[in-house]
């Protein structure tokens, strides 16, 4: 089934066009928002080939698969005229009913879907970032050790390759300052400049002028370049939406152009310098720490049970949204240790589903339940791959036990990964796909983690599952 036609079959299964408020996507998931779910079709929706699980929550989300879930989007807009958002001149009742949707929703998930939203369509360069470093940081390795003639080729390479990922990963406020701008309502390139005037050099020098800056340890000033990273980036530009839009409201319509950007960025300049920089560097240092002290522990005790905890706990986090809060946690890593360690710990929390599923296969084919059988068979390729979502929601989740004991069993990938000091250079879809996303010495430890992983889920699952249970199971 092509593209179109899987777009036709969810709409239809969806009540209709006429039923969808909004559309948005994530990596694998379709989002959509509706106007009466009684209309929706769940069983026949989950049967639509193509269509591998479905979540109801606040939204509905619909797993379609990686790249697929951008291009069904893209269908919905032109073929089907459904909007991402709030459609400025379109049908009053339509934008009403997805305002009144979202007053819904609890405080705390919309403020984790925004920064879900924030991040999510920076992904794609996070990665290719990413490995641009690692593969730039494997040649310098190789050069350091002699393994690798020095030579302008190389040289060339290393350089070219160093540029493509700090082209973005040094910018990563720029892009972090647009795309709140956009979730928050304020100018797109006003966001970018206020994300841009963080990492400018002329901050430290304000920070000497003011007596803010400790030149022994420039770390432990008050204001520094970078201070307060991404956090202070999405604070400043959460409040930039609001003084933006109360000047635009007292500024002549004439004059809105010249004055609207001019006051409000010397407004947000200020309270960036002075106040939001300051205190967000005090959250993100405690946040550092508080990394530092859970995943980059020298003690092995604490490394190995933090590993585990994490790597067990995240399936249910996946399953309950909170994972997007994760995502500031990862950059600030980024930023601050040069690569981010929690990413691959939680990465194995879906090797230990996939270890899950094999031994519940293997059961499924000694009892003879076909439809078991076929239903892993498609849904365990992408889970290998790093794509969990078919195995939580054809497999794991809808079984019941298997979704505990697939947990259970990634914690001892976790632990292994923790303490082999496993590190990342960005983060993306887990599994084997995010071996190229790891540090060049890191590479062989996440592959063996995901080994320990996948047998943990496999060995915990084939003694808690019993035949008769998987027998029984439709």
């Amino acid at each position: 089934m092509n593209n179109q036609d899987l777009v036709k079959q969810i709409v239809k299964n969806l009540g209709g066009e006429d039923n969808i408020h909004a559309a948005s996507n994530c990596m694998t998931r379709l989002r959509i928002d509706l106007k009466d779910d009684s209309k929706v079709e769940i069983k026949a929706l989950k049967a639509v080939e193509g269509v591998m699980g479905v979540v109801e929550d606040e939204t509905l989300q619909i797993v379609v698969g990686p790249g697929k879930a951008k291009k069904c989007l893209d269908i919905l807009k032109s073929d089907y005229n459904i909007s991402s958002d709030l459609e400025v001149g379109g049908d009053w009742k339509k934008n009403k009913e997805t305002v009144k949707g979202g007053q819904n929703r609890s405080s705390f998930k919309k403020a984790l879907k925004t920064i879900g939203k924030i991040f999510i369509p920076l992904i794609p360069a996070i990665i290719a970032a990413g490995i641009f470093n690692g593969f730039a940081g494997l040649i310098t390795n190789l050069q350091n050790t002699g393994s690798l003639a020095t030579s302008d080729f190389w040289n060339s390479a290393q350089l070219i390759l160093s540029l493509l990922g700090g082209s973005f990963l040094g910018y990563l406020a720029i892009f972090t300052g647009i795309n709140a701008a956009k979730q928050f309502g304020a100018t797109e390139g006003l966001g970018g400049m206020l994300g841009a005037l963080t990492i400018m050099g002329q901050i430290t020098e304000i920070s000497q002028i003011f007596g803010m800056y400790d030149a022994e340890v420039p770390l432990n000033s008050i204001l520094t370049t970078g201070k307060g990273g991404i956090i202070g980036v999405i604070i400043g530009v959460y409040l930039l939406s609001l003084i933006e839009k109360r000047v635009r409201k007292t500024v002549p319509d004439v004059l809105d152009l010249i004055v609207t950007p001019v006051v409000t960025m010397l407004i947000m300049a200020m309270a960036m310098i002075f106040v939001i920089m300051p205190l967000s560097g005090v959250i993100s240092d405690w946040l550092v720490g508080a990394l530092t002290l859970l995943v980059a522990s020298e003690n092995p005790l604490v490394s190995v049970l933090s590993g585990y905890v994490l790597a067990a706990v995240f399936l249910p986090m996946v399953l309950l949204g909170l994972h997007h809060g994760l995502i500031p946690l990862y950059a600030i890593q980024l930023e601050n240790m040069g690569g981010v360690s929690l990413f691959p710990v939680l990465a194995m929390a879906g090797a230990g589903q996939v270890g899950a599923a094999i031994a519940i296969y293997l059961k499924a084919k000694k009892t003879n339940n076909k439809k078991l059988k076929q239903i892993i068979s498609g849904a365990l390729p992408a889970g290998v791959l790093g794509i969990g979502e078919p195995l939580i929601y054809g497999v794991t989740l809808p079984l019941g036990k298997p979704f505990i004991t697939a947990g259970l069993g990634a914690g001892f990938g976790g632990a292994f990964v923790m303490l082999q000091n496993v590190m990342a250079g960005a983060w993306g879809p887990s599994g084997i796909t995010a071996i190229p996303l790891m540090k060049p010495g890191s590479m062989l430890s996440y592959f063996i983690g995901l080994v320990i992983a996948y047998i943990g889920g496999f060995v915990v699952t084939h003694f808690f599952i019993k035949d008769e249970e998987v027998a029984q199971l439709e």
